[in-house]
C-alpha cells in the first residue's frame, strides 16, 4: 500500500460570524489540481468533539482497503 497523507484544516470561529465556506485547492506533482470539501461542524465543544470524531471514522468507512 501506497504511503498516504490526509490533508485537513481547523478554525474555531463564533458561528454567528461564518459568512461562507469555499473547497481548499490542492495542486498535485503531476500538475493535477483537486479540491478538499471542507465541513462544518457547529454546537458546544463536546458537540464538536464527537461530531469530529465520528465524522473521521465515517471517512475511513469510504476505504476499507487502507
Amino acid at each position: 500500500m501506497a504511503n498516504l497523507v490526509l490533508v485537513y484544516g481547523m478554525r474555531l470561529l463564533p458561528a454567528d460570524e461564518l459568512e461562507a465556506v469555499e473547497a481548499a485547492q490542492l495542486k498535485l506533482k503531476n500538475g493535477n489540481e483537486a479540491q478538499v470539501t471542507m465541513h462544518i461542524l457547529e454546537g458546544s465543544r463536546e458537540s464538536i468533539e464527537s461530531q469530529l470524531r465520528t465524522s473521521v471514522e465515517a471517512f475511513f468507512d469510504f476505504y476499507p482497503e487502507i
